[in-house]
């Protein structure tokens, strides 16, 4: 969440059953691609990315912040 604020990303994060975490993020591509970049190199403490699927998508929400969706 940090980083989709800091680089004005919107959209939603959870926390899947399996383990799995879920992001739908909007932004001008240039972002995105930092984004996913960013994602995939954190060294967060909270887990360790192994595997990262991603697709885009023209069909945008419109989200207005980046939210946890519990």
């Amino acid at each position: 969440m940090q980083v989709a604020v800091e680089l004005g990303v919107t959209g939603t994060v959870r926390n899947e059953i399996d383990g799995s975490v879920s992001i739908e993020a909007e932004a001008p591509q240039k972002e995105l691609y930092v984004f996913l970049n960013r994602v995939k190199s954190s060294p967060s403490p909270f887990g360790k990315v192994r595997k990262l699927d991603y697709t885009f998508s023209d069909d945008l929400q419109h989200y207005k912040e980046f939210t946890v969706i519990g």
